[in-house]
């Protein structure tokens, strides 16, 4: 396990310094102040240990006690939150991956519905992209204690985004469910991503059985690191989260993992010639059919 106090996990493949990369694990609550001031204190310390880019969960903001709490703590992109973290990036000069924002829609006064949206930001504390996620998570799961209806308030994305260049390697942006859907991650590594990132804050029953898996298979289906951000512990008493922020490398290699215990930090470089060699000796997309291949089925 690597977490807070622990050194950069290094490449073996280069001496070279190489990018640093900083996933945050943390404990949200409906405390939007306090929750802002622990990942406030992870982004600092991940830039004081050299990360370029850091990237927050899923949830990052509060994570709710109701349908009505949840709705009435969104906010806009031109909100408070979303400004303090500009300000933070400007400040340190450190790009941020913002896993999973309660955005009030476009139509909130007569609908009142929220996008969860994947916000990055620059060093310069612009905001250059944002993906709202298009797999909602409407799961009943009595035996396991899970119910969850997330398309109740929330309104699925439009689109996908196209991959986004940052100073560890061009990042494809996902947000939890989104990872159980290879078609995604597969349209965003022909678009060019390196890197995919899946923020979550998956539950306890559904992270311990299929967490890891997934995150593995979808670094080896399209030879991308994969980094995944998670919500970890008690929320409050209707919630918790599964943790184990997780690195993956392109062979799908765990990386590092900061455990499911409480919050913490994964550092890791990002070597993306790593990326290139390992495409280079097994050339997977190149071995790929047409796309009519895979529907002639439909035609039978």
């Amino acid at each position: 396990m690597v977490c807070l106090n622990a050194e950069v996990i290094r490449s073996s493949m280069s001496t070279l310094p190489r990018p640093v990369a900083a996933l945050c694990q943390v404990t949200a609550t409906p405390d939007k102040e306090a929750n802002f001031s622990a990942c406030k204190q992870l982004v600092e310390e991940a830039k004081e240990r050299g990360a370029s880019m850091v990237f927050l969960p899923e949830g990052f903001d509060y994570i709710g006690s109701s349908r009505e709490e949840t709705l009435s703590l969104s906010e806009s992109l031109t909100g408070d939150t979303i400004s303090q973290y500009t300000q933070l990036a400007r400040k340190l000069e450190v790009w941020l991956s913002l896993g999973g924002f309660h955005e009030r829609g476009h139509d909130w006064e007569s609908d009142r519905r929220i996008y969860n949206s994947h916000i990055i930001i620059n060093d310069k504390g612009d905001i250059i992209s944002v993906y709202r996620k298009s797999h909602l998570f409407d799961v009943e799961l009595p035996e396991k204690g899970v119910s969850l209806k997330e398309s109740a308030f929330t309104i699925p994305g439009p689109s996908l985004v196209s991959p986004v260049q940052t100073p560890i390697g061009k990042v494809g942006l996902g947000i939890c469910y989104d990872l159980r859907f290879p078609e995604l991650s597969l349209a965003l590594q022909r678009h060019g991503a390196e890197i995919l990132t899946y923020p979550s804050a998956f539950t306890v029953a559904t992270g311990s059985a299929h967490w890891e898996i997934l995150l593995r298979a979808r670094a080896i289906e399209t030879q991308c690191f994969v980094l995944a951000a998670a919500q970890v512990g008690r929320h409050h008493e209707k919630r918790s989260s599964y943790g184990h922020s997780l690195v993956v490398d392109p062979w799908g290699e765990v990386l590092g993992d900061c455990g499911g215990e409480k919050p913490g930090m994964v550092l890791v470089e990002i070597d993306l010639e790593k990326v290139r060699s390992t495409r280079r000796n097994m050339p997977v997309q190149q071995h790929r059919r047409d796309t009519g291949f895979y529907h002639s089925l439909e035609k039978t």
